[in-house]
């Protein structure tokens, strides 16, 4: 698999025996993959990386592995092409959809190739350790050129290498984790596998939401992924935070989304920034710099300002989505009856980020009063328009009519915490424990009647809404609620992995496996009740010596 440009299958990997595929298991840690015989205990080949462009590959003879083209025909603009490099006999692959080369280096043993040079339908392969014996290769994903590769350590050594690089990272960013954490380590895995190096419109090194089929960088899932790592790796986190910046338009808005190949501007993506930032400068290992926080100042300033200006009718007081994708929630039953609407997250983010920017501009020694007067208003015109007293609704632009509230995107004003009048937090509470099931926070209840298992934003649980309602209910003061929305999250992944979303009645992961935003609010969540719980320590154990003294 490649995603460089999409994600695209190009090789397809088979052991064989005798010519036939034969039916083994595999088993894999962070260094390593291998392919295992069912009945043996050891591995019969085993694959790790050697850098981020090459694999390398090793088998103990007993079986051999085809390397195919995965797209099976070559036509004049899609498939991959084969070829016998003359310059060092390497068999290499083309690919018309990543734009990459695949070269296939021999280092031990036998290969034999089939289908170079030929086109349509022909099978095109290189098999590896096809006359016996042990057999080891590498595969490197290659632009134009360049020189032929050369083995500089043992395989063992690679995977040695691998371990340690990632028992490095893992130490970085999840030193307090123990046996109370046991999944940090997955989590941990899946954020390091899904990095990438800068790249074409990747201007910085990226954490992708995937490397599965989600192989881009979203303009809100960033923040996630920037807030796991700001306690161990606070310029990592501050790059992630800044990578859909880097493409910020005129008008102040981010991109919907960033890859290598492309940056898509046909939505954009709500503007918890702010809030972002906050958090980030609370838990990173590193204060940030005037010069950072002047730049990040300016472009939060462009970006609230697109919001203000571009996004407000004339003459009114709250901007609105043009469609549930913009609010990251692409079909919560909020959009069901109007898409183009003023929703009430959309308002508490924006007097976050207004809050985060009179701060900022304070510091600073710039002006701050524009900031703090649109705050106040954006507050107070989110409960003179969008609460109805038994919640909060989203209303249509055109009509005023008011949306669906059974949404959990509408408790989001949470985020506000004591800024909410009183009773206005007491209902947003109830309204999330309706919410609340044995494996977390459903993004519809459970019981209504528009609540679908596999429903996307219509009922799964997922990571982004966790993380913001459970900081939400600390800023509200309910603290016992935050800590089991907290728990059964952490639960819920430590059951089922770290899949994009997950069934709210069984807790079974849905959609995309491995998802890196779910993986960083897991790490989110178990550092701050790692947190939690020391300080509690901390402070039993000095009231004792207190009372000792005394």
């Amino acid at each position: 698999m490649s995603h460089v440009n999409g994600m695209h299958a190009v090789l397809a990997l088979r052991p064989e025996v005798a010519g036939r595929s034969v039916d083994l298991r595999w088993d894999a840690d962070p260094a390593e993959f291998r392919w295992v015989y069912r009945d043996e205990g050891g591995p019969t080949i085993r694959a790790a990386f050697d850098g981020a462009e090459t694999i390398r590959l090793r088998g103990d003879g007993k079986t051999v592995l085809r390397i195919s083209d995965a797209a099976g025909t070559l036509t004049p603009f899609t498939g991959t092409y084969l070829f016998d490099d003359p310059v060092d006999d390497a068999p290499v692959f083309t690919s018309y959809e990543t734009g990459r080369r695949y070269r296939v280096t021999l280092l031990e043993g036998s290969c034999e190739v089939t289908g170079s040079g030929v086109l349509g339908e022909t099978p095109r392969s290189v098999l590896l350790g096809g006359c016996g014996g042990p057999w080891e290769a590498s595969i490197e994903e290659l632009t134009s050129h360049r020189a032929p590769y050369r083995a500089e350590r043992p395989f063992d050594d690679v995977v040695s290498a691998s371990a340690a690089a990632f028992g490095t990272y893992l130490d970085t960013i999840a030193p307090w984790r123990d046996e109370g954490t046991p999944a940090v380590d997955l989590a941990a895995y899946v954020l390091w596998s899904a990095t990438v190096a800068p790249s074409g419109y990747l201007t910085r090194e990226s954490v992708l939401m995937s490397k599965h089929w989600m192989d881009k960088v979203w303009s809100w899932d960033h923040c996630f992924n920037a807030l796991a790592l700001a306690p161990g790796l606070p310029d990592e986190a501050l790059d992630q935070f800044l990578v859909p910046f880097d493409h910020q338009d005129g008008s102040g808005a981010l991109p919907d989304s960033v890859t290598q190949s492309e940056v898509l501007y046909n939505y954009v993506k709500p503007p918890i920034h702010g809030w972002a930032l906050a958090r980030l400068r609370a838990t990173a290992a590193r204060t940030l710099t005037h010069e950072e926080l002047s730049s990040l100042h300016d472009r939060l300033a462009a970006w609230t300002n697109f919001w203000l200006e571009h996004r407000r009718v004339p003459g009114w007081r709250i901007p609105h989505y043009q469609h549930g994708n913009d609010s990251g929630w692409d079909n919560s039953t909020t959009f069901d009856r109007e898409r183009v609407v003023e929703s009430p997250d959309l308002a508490a983010f924006l007097v976050v980020q207004l809050d985060v920017l009179a701060g900022l501009a304070d510091e600073l020694g710039r002006p701050s009063g524009q900031w703090a007067r649109e705050r106040d208003d954006m507050l107070r015109a989110l409960t003179d328009k969008l609460w109805t007293g038994d919640g909060f609704v989203a209303r249509g632009v055109r009509d005023g009519r008011a949306s669906s509230g059974s949404s959990l995107l509408n408790t989001l004003p949470l985020v506000l915490g004591d800024r909410l009048p009183v009773a206005s937090r007491d209902v947003l509470v109830t309204d999330v424990t309706e919410h609340l099931t044995p494996w977390g926070l459903a993004t519809e209840p459970v019981g209504s009647p528009l609540y679908e298992d596999d429903g996307y934003w219509r009922g799964p649980i997922w990571a982004p809404s966790t993380a913001l309602v459970e900081d939400g209910l600390r800023r509200c003061g309910e603290s016992d609620l935050a800590d089991q929305v907290s728990a059964r999250f952490r639960h819920l992944c430590e059951a089922s992995g770290f899949a994009e979303n997950f069934n709210a009645r069984t807790g079974e992961g849905q959609r995309d496996r491995a998802y890196t935003w779910t993986a960083a609010v897991y790490l989110m969540l178990a550092a701050d009740h790692q947190r939690r719980e020391g300080s509690e320590v901390h402070q039993h154990r000095t009231r004792a010596a207190t009372r000792d003294r005394v």
